[in-house]
């Protein structure tokens, strides 16, 4: 089988498709969440904790007399600095992704659960007969027919 045709079978299979999707609303979702953490919570956060996004917070190990008014000004001086706002924003960003998915993958679930419960109540069909009891039965129709 050459490359190109096994590469096409690969690609047109359902899941790679749905996982493409899938990805793509990712992205957009991940967007949305960026938003929110960056515009709405870390402002109202670090409101609370003395003004300012605590997303722009940072700790400057230099020289104390240079130390800088912001993030930008910190990374532009080029001395040591931890910068633990962005890191405290990407770790709530991560948060609510994964409590997104894991709530999407929740309900998911209980819809398959439900199918599968349905499916189970739904008598089954019964079972063929034996090979010999259809044909005794074609025997008696056949005699009762002359």
């Amino acid at each position: 089988m050459s490359l190109i045709k096994e590469f096409k079978d690969f690609a047109m299979k359902g899941n790679v498709v749905d996982m493409a999707v899938g990805l793509i609303i990712g992205a957009g979702f991940g967007k949305i969440v960026n938003s929110m953490v960056n515009d709405i919570i870390m402002p109202v956060v670090g409101a609370f904790t003395g003004g300012g996004s605590l997303g722009d917070r940072f700790t400057y190990l230099g020289d104390p007399e240079k130390t800088p008014q912001n993030l930008d000004a910190a990374r532009k001086l080029g001395e040591p600095y931890i910068a633990w706002g962005p890191f405290v924003q990407t770790t709530l960003d991560f948060l609510i992704v994964a409590m997104s998915v894991f709530l999407i993958i929740k309900v998911m679930n209980s819809a398959r659960d439900l199918t599968k419960k349905k499916e189970e109540e739904a008598p089954a069909a019964p079972p063929a007969p034996p090979e010999d009891i259809v044909l005794l039965r074609e025997i008696r129709d056949a005699l009762a027919n002359r």
